[in-house]
């Protein structure tokens, strides 16, 4: 009866007529032809990277701003018309993306770099050093003049350190041939503060600060979207400036928008209605908040949620040893063995950086730093999701 059922739902989407013209235009991977509000932007990168076309080294260079600000739509841009004209003209070139949270890992993160190079390594079993000398003798050999493209390049410092970082600064020094050069993307404008000053000082960069969107500018990115997102007349500009001023609240997320305004089309769609409404859009910004929340608490590994649970204290907030005392205490009860306290540091900077907690660096004066950390989630919704567990149930109460 239930693969009856199921049939009957892909059946009816078959012949159910739809809003969407494209979706896949609303989404954040994709990359439109034109970049409004950017054109400045897409020029001074344009030019600090153009000197690899005359088979020069180009300076580093770090993109700032926060999210949904086109940091990563206007590198990805440049980095295909860099390329697309290399080819044309058959420069040896590459223009390499990467993001470091979708890597994960150095390892992940080398072998998706080498691969683009057109160097084969293997999937796992070499050491971080071994993978990135075959990427160096790589390049050098080949003679490629490469830029990398290194997005949420803070995520890769603060969970892996800046050894890999500081390997790709100095790069150059031993290549014989061809060139590398990065192109950092953060939204975090003290994420130098986070690197070593041998790596400081080896970057020598130059730096772009994308400022948030306007609710207006918004406007004009939302509305030139719907025409290839949706077909004609499902999208009216009530939407559309609703969407743009929910956005630009929330420091002028232009990913944020569009967002609200693919998933307000997709419930409209299961609705079967052929227009998006300002209903949808507040279920929207609903749905999606929840939804992202669900995603980071459910997918954490254990130490990661017995974490998150340790950071809850009566006065808000806790430092970074009271939290690893309450995590040990919660480990020894279910029998589990602890990590080290330098793991656990790292594991609360991917907390962080997942918008779960806050942890801010405070001095303490002559007994050195610690990071002052609070959580940014509502303990009630995390009982909820966690009540599931029996370990992390047991330990839900004395979190209070």
């Amino acid at each position: 009866m239930s693969e009856d059922f199921i049939k009957e739902i892909f059946k009816s989407t078959l012949v159910k007529k739809t809003i969407f013209k494209n979706r896949e235009v609303l989404r954040s991977e994709y990359v439109p032809n034109k970049l409004p509000f950017r054109e400045n932007q897409i020029r001074i990168i344009a030019q600090i990277l153009s000197p690899l076309l005359k088979g020069n080294r180009c300076s580093n260079l770090f993109l700032y701003g926060k999210t949904g600000t086109g940091k990563t739509a206007v590198a990805r841009y440049v980095l295909k018309e860099l390329e697309e004209t290399a080819n044309t003209h058959k420069i040896n070139l590459k223009a390499v993306y990467c993001n470091t949270r979708i890597a994960g890992t150095e390892y992940r993160l080398l072998y998706d770099f080498s691969n683009s190079l057109g160097l084969k390594v293997p999937f796992t079993g070499l050491a971080i050093k071994e993978v990135s000398e075959r990427i160096l003798n790589y390049i050098s050999s080949m003679k490629i003049n490469v830029v990398l493209a290194l997005d949420e390049i803070d995520f890769l410092v603060k969970t892996s350190g800046d050894d890999l970082l500081y390997e790709f600064t100095r790069a150059n020094e031993r290549l014989k041939g061809g060139s590398l050069s990065l192109l950092g993307i953060s939204y975090d404008l003290k994420f130098k503060e986070l690197l070593d000053p041998r790596v400081l000082s080896s970057l020598s960069e130059e730096e772009l600060v994308f400022p948030p969107y306007t609710a207006e500018e918004l406007k004009v990115i939302l509305a030139e979207r719907v025409k290839l997102a949706f077909n004609e007349g499902c999208v009216d500009d009530v939407t559309i400036n609703l969407c743009a001023a929910l956005a630009a609240s929330e420091h002028g997320d232009a990913r944020r928008a569009l967002d609200l305004l693919r998933v307000a089309g997709e419930l409209a769609d299961r609705e079967g209605v052929d227009r998006v409404e300002e209903k949808h859009v507040r279920l929207a910004i609903k749905k999606i908040d929840e939804d992202r929340m669900l995603d980071a608490l459910t997918s954490l590994p254990l130490h990661q949620k017995l974490l998150l649970l340790a950071s809850f204290s009566p006065q808000g907030q806790s430092h970074t040893g009271e939290v690893y005392t309450k995590y040990v205490r919660f480990c020894e009860v279910n029998g589990i063995e602890p990590l080290s306290s330098r793991r656990v540091t790292t594991l609360l900077n991917e907390l962080d950086m997942l918008g779960l907690i806050s942890a801010t660096t405070v001095s303490k004066g002559r007994y050195g730093r610690t990071k002052k950390i609070t959580p940014l989630i509502n303990l009630d919704l995390l009982k909820k999701i966690y009540q599931e567990d029996p370990l992390l149930k047991s330990l839900l109460e004395p979190t209070i």
